[in-house]
């Protein structure tokens, strides 16, 4: 098979979906690998490091017309979507359960569409998801802590506090992968930390890790409405694996915030868990509502490529291969958790979280792998 890579066009994405090791993997297995010129500068990964593992450098229209597996790290642009081609295979985060406009776009292409974060194994977890939650889970704390700040914005609150002045309240929706990561954080560096959960037996595991430390409460409105209030750093951390995430703090809930208090949401990719967030980029992280900062990075990792680079090809090449060497029927058929990474095939929406953002039925992914 013919695998590429290509660089990343997003605004402030800086990651590549393949390094050199995934490139020599790949080309042991008798596959071609095509990679983007400069695809992963960004990232600290030179040309002739690849060059030097066997892949073939190549300009963008000819990696797209050529490759029939494409390795992305972001949702495609307008312009990677016009280059999309029937039967071809995309394999990168989509999250079109926020974007009804892309997923209609995607739709026309007839390719095959493989979403990381719902590649979903048996007992749930999403091995592909899991390590760019990690790195965002922790970069929202650090995050945060900058943005409290005066100079930029915020409070000029310290999270970890000093002898004789009040550490700064963070407070955490959500205990999964992004909550656990930001809460490791949080309490690293400090802060007055407390954290929400639907589920008790996730409350139940932070209390055994971290006894005293952290105040566990259940999400509910009440709760919510309480704790957000008290919070100098508000940090979105829901997830419902494909779907639109459910929206837990209401504009009412951040009129009531402190002035300068600042608001993350992880979730802004898939539609935001708290009201007030919109898409922001790295270019220009934050904005204001009344006196609360807002920021709503939907490529937080990309601000620590190389980390995230690697983090993220650990995971991924596995199933890259699987893909490479079976085909996507093929290898869907072999691996279930692959399978409920097929989004959209052949113009049909495969996944029911998509199919039910757009209102439709989901079709069965044997019906169109053909």
């Amino acid at each position: 098979m013919i695998v590429g890579a290509p660089k990343e066009i997003k605004p402030g994405e800086q990651r590549v979906a393949l390094t050199p090791a995934g490139v020599r993997a790949l080309i042991e297995r008798g596959h071609e690998v095509l990679v983007e010129a400069s695809a992963g500068i960004g990232s600290g990964i030179r040309d002739d490091e690849y060059d030097g593992v066997g892949a073939r450098l190549a300009a963008p229209d000819e990696l797209w017309a050529k490759a029939e597996l494409v390795l992305k790290v972001k949702e495609p642009m307008p312009p990677e979507v016009r280059q999309l081609r029937a039967g071809q295979t995309l394999f990168t985060y989509l999250h079109l359960a926020a974007d009804r406009a892309l997923t209609d776009a995607l739709r026309t292409t007839g390719a095959i569409l493989v979403a990381y974060e719902t590649v979903q194994r048996g007992d749930g977890s999403l091995p592909l998801l899991t390590p760019m939650s990690e790195v965002a889970g922790r970069l929202a704390v650090q995050e945060g802590a900058f943005y409290l700040g005066r100079a930029h914005g915020g409070r000029g609150v310290l999270l970890g506090g000093v002898p004789g002045v009040p550490r700064g309240n963070v407070i955490i929706l959500g205990a999964g992968i992004v909550g656990m990561n930001a809460l490791r954080t949080a309490v690293g560096l400090g802060a007055d930390v407390s954290i929400l959960d639907v589920n008790l037996d996730r409350l139940r595991h932070v209390e055994e890790l971290y006894g005293n430390q952290v105040v566990t409460l259940m999400s509910n409105s009440y709760n919510v409405e309480q704790a957000v209030r008290r919070a100098d750093l508000l940090i979105g951390a829901v997830l419902v694996a494909g779907a639109r995430a459910p929206v837990l703090v209401t504009r009412a809930m951040v009129e009531t915030m402190k002035d300068g208090a600042v608001i993350i949401d992880v979730a802004v990719d898939q539609g935001a868990c708290i009201e007030t967030i919109r898409p922001t980029t790295l270019a220009e992280p934050i904005y204001r509502i009344g006196n609360v900062v807002h920021y709503g990075v939907t490529n937080m990792p990309a601000l620590v490529p190389r980390t995230s680079t690697f983090a993220l090809t650990n995971a991924t090449l596995p199933y890259v291969l699987e893909l490479a060497d079976r085909g996507v029927a093929g290898a869907t058929r072999a691996n279930p958790a692959l399978a409920k990474g097929v989004n959209v095939c052949r113009g049909k929406l495969v996944h029911p979280a998509v199919a039910a953002f757009v209102g439709e039925a989901p079709t069965p992914l044997e019906a169109c792998l053909g």
